[in-house]
């Protein structure tokens, strides 16, 4: 384990000269981008008949998962049993300010509900402060729950908001927390998923780590844009047009 002095020094390592480039799995080929998506519906309007019908086109086209709010949980995993798509659901979103604690707790009931990933929004406030340790602890908490009962989580950093330098400490609290996935943002900030951001995580998490890119990922184009710069996870709310345009 690495102390947050530690972290932060390589941190301005990075900074100054990035790792190179590892080298990724292959880029799925037409249909096969499906099990790379997140197949999403996180606005707060969305209804029970809209939640239906995404898990449908999930086990139609063999998304990698739905990703759904909290109390939709009960209900995709339902649907969803017995299929290769997972319930994935959102924890401290979509702000990331609430407590260690209530992220915990929020992780066990959801998991309990029939949610198999996580995804969390780390204190974005915090990490911005230095309190580098809070930020770790926060992370740890909500991973340590999750891989205890089986799920995967993702962790959100929220790139919009973030400084070059920390976006890599954020990653590199992340990578230190055992978390599955790092993920840009919740789609509810002042901007998504850049190509850019997406090649700097994977540069700094390396090969072994999932990157997730989310937020305005609309088409294809985006989506192989994405892939290109090492994500292996996408969250689209878009994730039938993209399918379609891998079909056609």
């Amino acid at each position: 384990m690495k102390t947050i002095p530690e972290l932060l020094s390589l941190s301005k390592t990075y900074e100054n000269e990035l790792p190179p480039m590892p080298e990724l799995p292959a880029a799925p080929k037409g249909i096969e981008v499906a099990r790379w998506i997140d197949h999403t519906i996180l606005k707060p309007e969305a209804t029970v008949h809209q939640v239906k019908q995404i898990c449908q086109e999930a086990l139609e086209y063999n998304f990698a998962s739905v990703c759904i709010n909290p109390s939709f949980v009960p209900l995709a995993a339902g649907l969803l049993s017995g299929s290769e798509v997972e319930t994935c659901t959102v924890v401290g979103f979509p702000l990331g300010a609430t407590l260690p604690t209530v992220k915990m707790a929020e992780t066990l009931t959801v998991i309990g509900m029939g949610a198999t990933e996580v995804d969390m929004v780390i204190n974005i406030g915090a990490l911005k402060a230095q309190a580098y340790g809070q930020v770790l602890n926060d992370i740890e908490v909500v991973v340590q729950a999750a891989q205890n009962q089986g799920a995967i989580v993702k962790v959100i950093i929220e790139t919009a908001l973030l400084t070059k330098q920390e976006k890599i400490i954020a990653c590199l609290l992340c990578k230190e927390a055992k978390a599955d996935f790092v993920k840009t943002s919740t789609g509810f900030s002042t901007a998504g998923a850049t190509v850019e951001d997406v090649e700097l995580m994977r540069r700094v998490v390396g090969a072994k780590m999932g990157v997730k890119a989310a937020g305005g990922i609309r088409d294809l184009n985006d989506a192989q844009a994405m892939i290109a710069a090492g994500a292996t996870r996408l969250g689209a709310s878009a994730g039938i047009s993209i399918i379609q345009e891998a079909l056609a």
